[in-house]
């Protein structure tokens, strides 16, 4: 007979301060908060002809923070940031929608991440966001077509902390091994280890994370084999080392001893991004979608420092 799949149970040891954490989220006065009402207005002396700049590149970001939370259009958003000043009687300008997105390419829009205590465990992985095209199911219909575009997201977060430490766009034609070197470049932190799937198994990846002092965790591709080189560089010689300990333990085991399995972590975090932005970009060039996708990431970073549930498995 087979053997019925164990049924793994975990319980929440914070459920009252995760739940006043959810709650949060929807308050105003989280993302419409008193630093940003004190940069609203742009006080810099004109550059250049025309006139000169009302909104501060804050308020933009804060038109398109309110956009994403709510999952608004351009002109809702003004709209809504229109009715919270006239609620909260505040003398500022809002933007106008045109303003929003003929600025929103040039706005350097950062996630902001706290100095850690010690070198850190980054877990990586990427997705596709959709920009346009049909949906899923529509795909398969005979004599269709199937033109669509998308562009995929690269993500680092933290093991422990679970923020979005780096992140990156690019076009869907591409390897994710090749965004790696540049991700590792926007932690200054020290790294102490750097976990992620087969996609990273390349001499690229490892050669970029033994340069940052960090032992590299990529799961071996089912094809990898031993070096036969006497004296292997480093890079090689740390790959036949994974691999010589998946021999004596196993894949699996050698995931649990190694640490490995923590790169579900930024699985989950993209799962959390979809979930809440959902899986497309509304901006038509890479710029803009650029901006639209660090903005969507720096709100799920406001999430995270809300709060998170600490779970522990029972049974």
């Amino acid at each position: 007979m087979a053997k019925t799949p164990q049924v793994r149970r975990y319980h929440s040891r914070n459920w009252r301060a995760y739940n006043r954490a959810l709650i949060n989220r929807g308050r105003l006065t989280v993302w419409f908060d008193e630093h940003a009402i004190a940069g609203w207005r742009h006080t810099a002396p004109a550059a250049g002809p025309g006139a000169p700049r009302t909104n501060a590149d804050l308020a933009i970001a804060c038109a398109l923070v309110c956009k994403s939370t709510s999952q608004l259009r351009l002109r809702a958003a003004q709209g809504f940031l229109s009715s919270v000043g006239e609620l909260r009687r505040l003398p500022r300008p809002i933007p106008n929608y045109r303003t929003v997105s003929r600025r929103q390419g040039g706005l350097g829009v950062c996630v902001s991440s706290a100095l850690g205590n010690g070198p850190r465990h980054l877990v990586i992985d990427a997705t596709g966001l959709k920009v346009y095209g049909v949906g899923e199911w529509h795909v398969y219909k005979p004599r269709v077509r199937r033109r669509r575009t998308w562009r995929t997201r690269h993500l680092r977060s933290d093991e422990t902390t679970k923020e979005i430490v780096a992140v990156e766009l690019t076009r869907s034609r591409g390897y994710d091994s090749q965004l790696l070197p540049a991700l590792l470049e926007q932690l200054p932190d020290p790294i102490a280890q750097v976990s992620g799937d087969g996609a990273y198994d390349t001499r690229t990846c490892y050669e970029a994370v033994l340069q940052h002092g960090a032992v590299p965790t990529f799961v071996p591709r089912c094809t990898a084999r031993l070096g036969s080189a006497k004296e292997p560089p480093t890079w090689r010689a740390e790959r036949n080392r994974i691999l010589q300990q998946i021999a004596v333990h196993g894949r699996v085991a050698w995931r649990a001893l190694s640490g490995n399995t923590r790169q579900s972590i930024a699985e989950h975090t993209m799962f959390r991004f979809k979930r809440l932005f959902g899986g497309r970009l509304w901006a038509r060039d890479l710029e803009t979608q650029h901006t639209e996708a660090m903005g969507k990431c720096s709100v799920l970073y406001r999430m995270t420092q809300l709060g998170m549930p600490e779970t522990v498995r029972i049974g």
